[in-house]
C-alpha cells in the first residue's frame, strides 16, 4: 500500500488548484491497492474495478471539500467500503450466473483442460477449502469483513484502519478478533477442527 502521506497531500493540493495531472498520479498509485480490496470484498473483478473508478470520480467531484490533513487512504478506502457493501448487498438481491461457470461453481471446461496441476485430489481440495474461506469471509458482518482485508490483505495498521472505519485502534483488535472466531466457527467442520 502507498505509504506516504505528504506525496498524497500535495497531489490533494495540486488537484484543487485545477492540475489534472495529480488526479492521474493519485489514481497510478492507490488503484492497485484498492481494486485489490474491493475483489476479496466483492469477489468479481469487474464489479471492483466500476467502484473503484466510481471512489476517483467520488474524489474528484469532492476534492474542494479537502483540506491540508485529509488522510486520503482512510478516505479512499472509506468510501470504496461503503461502495462494496451497497453493491454486495444489490448483488445478493439481484444474482447473476457468469458465462464461464457451469453448475456448482465448477470451472469451465476449458480451464479444466488445460490444468497442469500435479495431483488433482490436493487441487481440489485446496481449492474447496478457498472456497469454503472465501463464502465465510463473504458472510462476516460488513464490520468485521472490512476490518479483516484491510488488516490482512491490504496491510493497513490499526491505526489506519481505525481512520477509514471510524473506530480506536482497541475496537478494530476487538473487531479483528470476533472475526477470526466467527471464522474458526464457521469453518472448523471444513478443516476438522
Amino acid at each position: 500500500m502507498p505509504a506516504d502521506p505528504d506525496t498524497d497531500r500535495a497531489d490533494l493540493d495540486a488537484l484543487r488548484r485545477g492540475d489534472e495531472t495529480a488526479l492521474n498520479r493519485l489514481i497510478a498509485r492507490w488503484e492497485r491497492p484498492l481494486i485489490s480490496f474491493a475483489f476479496r470484498y466483492l469477489g468479481n473483478s469487474a464489479d471492483a474495478r466500476d467502484l473503484v473508478a466510481e471512489t476517483f470520480v467520488r474524489l474528484y467531484r469532492n476534492r474542494e471539500r479537502f483540506d491540508a490533513e485529509s488522510n486520503l487512504a482512510a478516505w479512499l478506502f472509506t468510501a470504496l467500503a461503503n461502495l462494496c457493501r451497497n453493491r454486495y448487498r444489490w448483488n445478493r438481491r439481484h444474482p447473476t450466473v457468469a458465462l464461464d461457470s457451469t453448475e456448482n461453481g465448477a470451472p469451465a471446461v476449458s480451464a479444466q483442460l488445460h490444468s497442469e496441476a500435479p495431483d488433482p485430489r490436493a487441487e481440489l481440495q485446496r481449492v474447496e477449502m478457498i472456497e469454503a474461506l472465501e463464502k465465510a469471509v463473504a458472510a462476516l458482518p460488513h464490520d468485521f469483513r472490512t476490518t479483516l482485508l484491510l488488516c490482512h490483505y491490504e496491510r493497513l495498521s490499526h491505526r489506519e484502519i481505525g481512520a477509514v472505519l471510524g473506530c480506536s485502534e482497541r475496537g478494530i483488535e476487538t473487531r479483528l478478533r470476533r472475526a477470526r472466531q466467527q471464522l474458526r466457527a464457521d469453518l472448523g467442520h471444513n478443516w476438522g477442527t
